[in-house]
């Protein structure tokens, strides 16, 4: 899920400036939008993201009404994405900034109920929900836990990419020991890649999985491989290859997969 690698790949949604027209999850023609894109550059893309819904500081720079879970435009940009077979990588955090260690996370039970009405969308939710000032939640280990076992849930994959996630579970033997075992027993719904606050040069870039190697080193060897590589290779092979069949049947100039 490396940024360098995919960047290309993705049809961008929110703030940004990487590619494409900014969209929003807010914005009800998002969906009419994304498969203009499709259709104006069949074998290039294949997935949506990121979606920034509630995200720290970034969510207010949104233009248009505030983002939420459970606006009925994302819940239409993922019924599309389903019926394309592009992946989603979603930005949500799970609580709100600074809050009360201890509090019930203000967003999960949405979260939970926005991945279940799209069961044929895969979703890989950004950062297991945390971030520069959103801490892990009481038990965030355990709650991930819950999610992992609802099969109802078995589009959801988390990323634990990014410098600012690797300080919560490198930090500390208690922390990786937790998160090491929580990935060992569901080694194919995590992935990893570089992601990082204002890198100046490449080396930044992987200087975060240095942070995790302590991490990576508690992990099974099946583990780590499919964190590091496998999960990625399967989910977006197979992102590439529905969305190309979907090319192939509404797009009349869509190439044929190489």
């Amino acid at each position: 899920m490396s940024r360098t690698r995919t960047v290309r790949t993705w049809i961008h949604v929110s703030i940004g400036t990487d590619v494409d027209r900014v969209l929003s999850p807010t914005d009800c023609h998002a969906a009419d939008h994304i498969r203009r894109v499709l259709e104006t550059f069949p074998g290039v893309y294949t997935g949506i993201g990121a979606f920034n819904v509630h995200e720290e500081f970034v969510s207010a720079t949104i233009a248009g009404s505030v983002a939420s879970l459970l606006d009925p435009a994302l819940d239409s940009i993922l019924a599309f994405a389903g019926s394309v077979g592009l992946l989603v990588i979603l930005h949500n955090d799970v609580d709100v900034p600074s809050a009360k260690r201890g509090s019930p996370p203000t967003v999960l039970e949405q979260m939970h109920a926005l991945v279940a009405r799209h069961p044929f969308t895969q979703i890989i939710w950004a950062h297991v929900g945390v971030g520069r000032v959103v801490w892990p939640v009481t038990h965030h280990a355990a709650k991930l836990e819950t999610l992992l076992r609802d099969p109802t849930l078995s589009n959801l994959s988390f990323d634990i990419s990014w410098d600012e996630v690797a300080k919560y579970i490198a930090d500390g033997n208690a922390g990786m020991a937790v998160t090491a075992s929580l990935v060992n027993r569901h080694p194919d719904r995590f992935l990893i890649a570089s992601d990082v606050v204002a890198p100046e040069n490449a080396r930044q870039y992987y200087r975060v999985i240095d942070i995790y190697r302590p991490f990576l080193d508690r992990l099974t060897p099946a583990a780590r491989s499919q964190l590091l590589r496998g999960n990625y290779e399967r989910l977006f092979g197979a992102a590439r290859q529905r969305v190309r069949a979907w090319e192939a049947a509404h797009v009349r100039s869509a190439p044929d997969e190489p």
